[in-house]
């Protein structure tokens, strides 16, 4: 018995029209996904063809974006590079899905995610950066953070955890702490994953009913579909104020969580110069429409919020 492949091996060798050889080469290369190991696995949960193949497509990408990581995190080591790296983001952004697909094959001794509990009493009366500033990364290492410093920027004001003070006194600095960071050495990337108000919405409700994710909601969570136009305003506030030239807000969307992984590891890997990024196979220019630096004309949220502080 003949197979498909067989088929299409003649089917090459007799068709004339270049529109159908166009078509027929597409049809090759999808069969060659569904032959894969995972084009295999989606077709036994018996989800459609167009679904399958774009399953298939991303997790290739990604396992060849993930062999660039492997490679920038050796360079890293070997050349005793400082890499810290920002994921900010409104609650169900997706920035620690993102997280574990950039960590998930990197060595662990080399890299270390911070995602930091609310503060303890005794860091409460400390610098506001002290807490963050020991998890700075070591010479050879990436540092991913779950959230940042930036919590003040946003989650503090807008939930009332922080005098209006401390707010002002934590922007007035961080610019100042971010360019002696980089000054002294340390790469520094700053990412907002960036997601619309009804898929927000969607993803809580997906929580809500997922019992493996009942987990990821919290009492902050639950608020932020009624805290929006105020997260808004801080949102833009942190912009206009922290976006600098040497440690710009680079912006994800991140309505797609799939694509934003893709999309923020080419960002990362575009941006370091590591030994065997030439002999990359795959492409590793990032996506304009859904990577972006931070620009005030094109990023403005309307709000309803006004501060009354101000």
């Amino acid at each position: 018995m003949k197979t498909i492949f067989q088929d299409l091996e003649y089917l090459h060798s007799h068709v004339q029209d270049e529109e159908a050889k166009k078509v027929l080469q597409e049809l090759e290369q999808n069969f060659h996904l569904l032959r894969t190991k995972s084009g295999l696995k989606q077709l036994m949960r018996q989800k459609n063809i167009a679904k399958i193949l774009h399953e298939v497509e991303y997790e290739q990408e990604l396992k060849s974006l993930q062999v660039e990581l492997i490679k920038l995190q050796n360079w890293v080591y070997e050349n005793n590079k400082r890499v810290m790296i920002i994921f900010e983001g409104r609650d169900a952004a997706g920035k620690g899905g993102a997280i574990k697909r950039f960590t998930e094959y990197l060595n662990p001794r080399k890299f270390r995610v911070v995602a930091l509990q609310k503060p303890t009493e005794v860091e409460t009366g400390q610098f506001y950066f002290q807490r963050y500033f020991q998890h700075l990364p070591n010479p050879g290492e990436i540092t991913f953070f779950d959230r940042s410093w930036y919590n003040r920027a946003i989650v503090e004001p807008v939930f009332d955890f922080c005098t209006p003070d401390q707010y002002e006194k934590f922007m007035r600095e961080v610019p100042e702490i971010e360019h002696a960071l980089i000054d002294d050495g340390i790469i520094l990337i700053k990412f907002w994953f960036s997601i619309s108000k009804g898929n927000q919405q969607t993803r809580f409700t997906e929580r809500m009913s997922n019992p493996l994710k009942h987990w990821k909601l919290s009492p902050v969570d639950q608020k932020a579909q009624e805290m929006w136009d105020k997260v808004t305003y801080y949102k833009e506030e942190m912009f206009s104020r922290s976006h600098t030239g040497y440690a710009p807000w680079i912006i994800v969307d991140s309505n797609d969580k799939k694509r934003a992984r893709l999309e923020s590891m080419r960002y990362v890997l575009s941006q370091l110069s590591y030994e065997g990024k030439e002999d990359a196979k795959i492409n590793l220019h990032h996506n304009p429409d859904i990577v972006e630096r931070y620009h005030k004309r094109t990023h403005g949220e309307k709000s309803k919020f006004v501060n009354p502080s101000r």
